[in-house]
């Protein structure tokens, strides 16, 4: 695995503690920078953390619009961190190739959710991927 994947699991890892806790992510990954408790944690780990965090409410919106027949709610909370971290590579992430983040993305979803998942996370990200460069042009 990668650096940047690694750094990509250890992302959703706080994304979806943040959640389940109802804690603030960039606050969780501040603790973790400099302990020894925990393993170092990568530049593009906090990047990503921080990134989602500033932009979830409109990631939350797109994930919400397109998850045909799923409100944001009612899907576990490692996809919600998985789209999460996802949408803000396909979106915000310049130096990610659309394909890129849409496999990074299904990839942690097979690794850590269910089998559905994956084909899920797909859909949804291959839905917004459609119209990113428009999505772009606007934020």
């Amino acid at each position: 695995m990668g650096a940047r994947s690694k750094a990509r699991k250890r992302a959703v890892d706080v994304l979806y503690e943040a959640d389940v806790r109802g804690a603030d992510p960039v606050t969780l990954i501040a603790e973790r920078v400099g302990s020894t408790d925990v393993p170092p944690v990568n530049d593009y780990t906090i990047t990503l953390v921080e990134g989602v965090t500033a932009h979830r409410s409109r990631i939350d919106d797109l994930i919400s619009e397109h998850s045909e027949g799923w409100t944001l709610q009612r899907m576990p909370a490692v996809d919600r961190a998985v789209l999460r971290l996802g949408l803000y590579e396909l979106l915000w992430a310049a130096d990610v190739p659309d394909a890129v983040a849409i496999d990074e993305a299904v990839e942690l979803a097979k690794g850590l959710s269910t089998d559905d998942s994956p084909r899920f996370v797909n859909g949804v990200l291959g839905r917004i991927a459609v119209i990113a460069d428009q999505l772009r042009a606007v934020l």
